[in-house]
């Protein structure tokens, strides 16, 4: 087992990099011990600082971020920034992977810095039954993709942002997001951060909603640093679904 080490940065990249295989979804998460997706209602009070790290260095790696709406609410998401110790990891790509934000209901505030602050323009994903005047608002500041006529789809909002270039994708959930791209047969990989906790409660856990009955992983590796456990895992090639 490996530490997750900060100045290892060349090896952590190599170890986290995209397969060649394109489009190619990447989710990262956290859970608890006993499982729990968040602590007092955000992720974020289940990571430390090397988990924080490992998210920025998987921000960089991608060319697009995609997150639900609810999670950028609760968790209080702005934009991303670039970070020197990135180093040349975004070589030939722009400084920032956009944020591309999911939402039926386009109940968001568009003045926020997410928007306004954004680097790269701020891609929301909606679908056709959103209201037309929350969907003009969106269009004020932001890209907008319409993926679906009642709901998201989201193999068609993958789809579109592969079009556009944005081939290795993560999301960072949240949990319902996570469950629609599980349900789609669109989750190629997994990354999941085990916190060395235990909450009990009655969080969700990271993937909250419905599902096939069983999706095989194959485990990739696994690092350490504070107790804390780094798992990446990636579907295995004979379930059923194209490698």
């Amino acid at each position: 087992m490996r530490r997750l080490e900060p100045a290892g940065l060349a090896d952590l990249a190599e170890a986290y990099a995209y397969p060649d295989t394109t489009p190619w979804l990447r989710g990262n998460m956290v859970a608890s011990a006993d499982g729990a997706a968040t602590f007092e209602g955000k992720a974020g009070g289940l990571g430390n600082e090397a988990d924080r790290r490992l998210l920025s260095l998987l921000r960089g790696l991608a060319d697009v971020i995609v997150v639900g709406a609810a999670t950028v609410r609760v968790e209080g998401y702005g934009p991303v920034h670039a970070r020197e110790w990135w180093g040349d990891i975004r070589t030939g790509r722009p400084p920032t992977p956009p944020l591309a934000i999911v939402s039926r209901s386009l109940e968001l505030d568009f003045d926020a810095p997410v928007f306004t602050e954004a680097a790269d323009r701020t891609i929301v994903i909606t679908c056709a039954s959103a209201p037309e005047d929350r969907r003009s608002g969106a269009e004020k500041h932001a890209d907008v993709i319409v993926a679906g006529e009642e709901a998201v789809d989201v193999a068609v909002a993958l789809d579109a942002l592969a079009e556009r270039g944005l081939t290795r994708q993560l999301t960072e959930g949240g949990p319902r997001l996570l469950a629609q791209f599980v349900a789609a047969g669109r989750l190629d990989e997994l990354c999941l951060t085990v916190s060395p906790q235990l909450t009990a409660g009655d969080a969700a856990r990271i993937i909250n909603g419905p599902g096939p009955a069983s999706t095989p992983l194959r485990l990739g590796h696994v690092l350490e640093e504070e107790d804390f456990l780094f798992l990446r895992y990636t579907r295995r090639v004979d379930d059923g679904r194209p490698s």
